[in-house]
């Protein structure tokens, strides 16, 4: 299963600016004005404080510049941006900047670059980041391909509730990539895709993960379809990371 970041940085990018806007002040109102559509309202809030070093506002702003959110589409903008707030640490601009690398938008394509930036915001527990290592070791983009490295990240990521690794997770144990083949591990990993697939990036969608699903199932006794159905309905993620406002930070 050969997997592609090409159109995640998007998706990366406007599901990660929530969590990492916390503090009170123009910052949160400019997420929320961000959330509703305003984008001419969002860029007015944010620009002054990405200006003075804010790193989550400055992130907010690469967010706005990558997918031409009241501004026009402008990836070496974006890039620029996310770079100066992941200088900060911040999680979410770390694997922005990562995807950013890996696609060879707004900076040179560079795999070395790409794990570097994906490593740092993978340390701090963020699940995108885990994602995007586990598609490089899968791939061999700047490492060897190791099947059983891309396995252990995707796993990573999907107990942080990260549904496409989620789905990823269950096609190596459904075809024993890296791990060893495994039923009722395959059949639980993609109901948990299945019921998050409002959060599958593309080009994955729910039916995807409904039909691996369902190609497990028809392998397996109905009794035995009970023991996924159940780690599935007990499954409980493990907390996501979030990530510094940068308040001050220049």
């Amino acid at each position: 299963m050969v997997r592609t970041l090409k159109t995640a940085v998007a998706a990366l990018a406007l599901t990660a600016v929530i969590a990492a806007t916390a503090a009170a002040g123009p910052l949160e109102e400019g997420t929320a004005a961000f959330e509703r559509g305003d984008y001419e309202t969002a860029l007015r809030l944010w620009r002054p404080l990405a200006n003075k070093g804010v790193a989550a506002a400055q992130f907010g702003l690469g967010v706005m510049y990558v997918n031409g959110k009241g501004v026009a589409p402008d990836y070496s903008a974006a890039a620029g941006w996310f770079r100066k707030a992941a200088d900060k640490g911040h999680a979410g601009a770390e694997a922005a900047l990562g995807r950013m690398y890996v696609n060879g938008e707004g900076v040179s394509q560079d795999y070395t670059a790409a794990l570097g930036w994906f490593r740092k915001a993978a340390e701090q527990g963020y699940a995108d980041a885990q994602f995007g290592i586990g598609v490089m070791y899968e791939n061999g983009q700047g490492v060897a391909h190791d099947p059983m490295a891309a396995a252990i990240w995707y796993r990573k990521a999907a107990e942080r509730g990260h549904a496409t690794a989620q789905y990823a997770l269950g096609i190596m144990y459904y075809k024993g990539l890296g791990v060893a083949k495994d039923p009722v591990s395959a059949y639980t990993w993609f109901e948990l895709a299945v019921a998050g697939g409002d959060k599958l990036q593309p080009p994955i969608r729910t039916a995807d993960a409904a039909k691996y699903r369902d190609l497990v199932a028809a392998g397996m006794k109905p009794e035995q379809v009970a023991e996924p159905l159940k780690r599935a309905r007990e499954f409980r993620p493990v907390a996501e990371a979030t990530s510094p406002t940068g308040e001050g930070n220049k």
